[in-house]
C-alpha cells in the first residue's frame, strides 16, 4: 500500500477518528481502541472513550476529541502498512472498521443509473449474459434522466402509471421513485472490515461488483455526526433471481467494508460537503484489467436527512447506526465476455477515494476463504472489561 493513501486532500485539517487493533492497550490485553489521526501519529483515546458509538453520543464529538491528549501507538505509515491483510502482523497495530456497536444499514436504489441496473438485474433473472439486450430495451422505454423526479411526488406517480401501462414496472422502480426508500440491514454489528482487509464474495456468485458509497455515522438521537467511505459488496446474480434473496446477496462474511476513518463534522466538514462529495472507484485485477467509476452525491434522489429519517421511522437505535447511502456507479464495463458487464475476479484490488473522506482499499477473496468473523459483542465486552474500559464509557454515555 503506498504512503498515506488513506488521507483526505486537506490532510489533517479535519477530525479523523478510527479504530485499530491495539496490542499496546491498557492492562497488557490487546483489543480495539478508538483513535484519532494526527500529523505526528495515531493516538489511542482509551482513557476517554471505549467505543466509537459512545464517542458519537457526545454533543460535540469533534470538540471532545480535540481536548484529548491520547496515547501515541504508532505512525500512520506503519499502522496502514500493517493493515494490508496478506502481510499483517497481529502483534502490531492495524486498522479495523471505524464503527463498533452501530447497526449497519443501507439505502438502495437512490440514484437513477443504479435504479435502472437493478431493473435490468430483475428482468435478466440474475443472468449476466442477458443484461445488455435488456439494458437496451429498458433504456429505450424509461430513458436515463430520472434525476429531476422527486420520489413520492405527483410527477413520480404519473411516471409510475405510464410505466405500468407499458408493462415494465418493477419493485426497484417502486422504491426508486415511490415515497418509501429501500432500507435494509447490510451487516451485523461488528462484522464490517476496515481498510487493508480482504472483502468477500460468495464462491457460488458469478456476477458481482463493488459499490462505492458515502456512509453516514448517526447517533441514537438521529444526529449525523460524521461520514466515512464504504464498499457495499453486491452479488448481482443472486439478488437478480429474486429480491427476497437480498440478505443472501448482501450479507456475507467480509462483504461490508467501511473506513479508513470517520470524519467528524466540524468547522472543516459537514453535511454540505457530504451532499457534494465525489467518490472515485478503481478496480485493478491481477489479470491487468482496470475499471474506473464514479459516485457523485449531488445526483442522489433523496437527501441524506430524508434517508436518516426513513431509517429512524418507527424504530430506535440506542447505539446509533452507520448508513450506506447508495451509489451512482453502474458496473456496465465488460470484463469476461461482450455484453456481460463487470464481475469480480479473486485478487482484485478495490480502491475507493473522495476528497474529504480519504481512501479505502481492499482485496477481493471468497467469503468462505476470508478469515471468519469471531469477534462479536460478547468478545468485545469481555475484552473491554479485561482492559478496565467499561466504567469510563458508561460515564461518558450518561452525560
Amino acid at each position: 500500500m503506498p504512503l498515506h493513501p488513506c488521507l483526505p486532500d486537506d490532510l489533517y485539517t479535519g477530525t479523523l477518528v478510527a479504530r485499530i487493533w491495539n496490542p499496546q492497550s491498557p492492562g497488557g490485553t490487546a483489543g480495539p481502541s478508538v483513535v484519532v489521526l494526527r500529523p505526528d501519529g495515531i493516538y489511542a483515546l482509551d482513557a476517554h472513550v471505549a467505543t466509537m458509538s459512545g464517542l458519537l453520543e457526545a454533543e460535540k464529538p469533534a470538540a471532545l476529541v480535540a481536548g484529548c491528549a491520547g496515547q501515541r501507538v504508532g505512525s500512520l505509515e506503519d499502522v496502514l502498512a500493517n493493515s494490508h491483510e496478506p502481510r499483517r502482523d497481529p502483534q502490531q497495530p492495524f486498522f479495523l472498521s471505524p464503527c463498533d456497536l452501530q447497526v449497519i444499514k443501507a439505502a438502495g436504489v437512490t440514484f437513477a443509473a443504479s435504479m435502472i441496473e437493478r431493473v435490468i438485474e430483475e428482468k435478466a433473472g440474475g443472468d449476466a449474459s442477458r443484461a445488455q439486450a435488456i439494458r437496451t430495451q429498458v433504456l429505450a422505454q424509461i430513458g436515463t434522466d430520472l434525476r429531476a423526479i422527486k420520489p413520492g411526488s405527483a410527477q413520480a406517480l404519473q411516471l409510475k402509471a405510464a410505466l405500468q401501462a407499458q408493462g415494465i414496472w418493477s419493485q426497484y422502480l417502486e422504491v426508486g421513485i415511490g415515497k418509501d426508500a429501500e432500507v435494509f440491514t447490510k451487516a451485523p454489528v461488528l462484522s464490517s472490515v476496515g481498510t487493508g482487509s480482504d472483502v468477500g464474495i460468495r464462491s457460488d456468485s458469478h456476477w458481482n461488483n463493488p459499490e462505492p458509497e458515502v456512509v453516514l455515522a448517526v447517533n441514537s438521537r438521529g444526529v449525523i455526526q460524521g461520514a466515512a467511505l464504504g464498499n457495499d459488496v453486491n452479488l448481482r446474480d443472486i439478488e437478480g433471481r429474486s429480491a427476497l434473496l437480498l440478505g443472501k446477496a448482501k450479507d456475507n462474511n467480509a462483504s461490508c467494508a467501511i473506513g479508513p476513518f470517520i470524519r467528524l463534522f466540524d468547522a472543516s466538514f459537514g453535511l454540505e460537503q457530504v451532499r457534494r462529495e465525489v467518490v472515485q472507484l478503481q478496480v485493478r485485477g491481477e489479470d491487468g484489467f482496470v475499471m474506473d467509476g464514479i459516485n457523485s452525491m449531488d445526483q442522489i434522489s433523496r437527501d441524506p436527512l430524508e434517508l436518516v429519517e426513513q431509517v429512524m421511522g418507527a424504530h430506535q437505535y440506542p447505539d446509533g447506526f452507520m448508513l450506506f447511502m447508495g451509489t451512482l456507479f453502474a458496473p456496465t464495463q465488460d470484463r469476461d465476455q461482450p455484453g456481460a458487464g463487470f464481475t469480480h475476479h479473486l485478487g482484485d484490488t478495490v480502491s475507493i477515494r473522495s476528497p474529504h473522506l480519504g481512501g479505502l482499499v481492499n482485496r477481493v477473496q471468497h467469503s468462505e476463504a476470508v478469515a471468519p468473523w469471531r469477534f462479536g459483542l460478547r468478545a468485545l465486552f469481555a475484552n473491554l472489561a479485561a482492559r478496565g474500559l467499561l466504567v469510563p464509557q458508561a460515564a461518558e454515555e450518561m452525560r
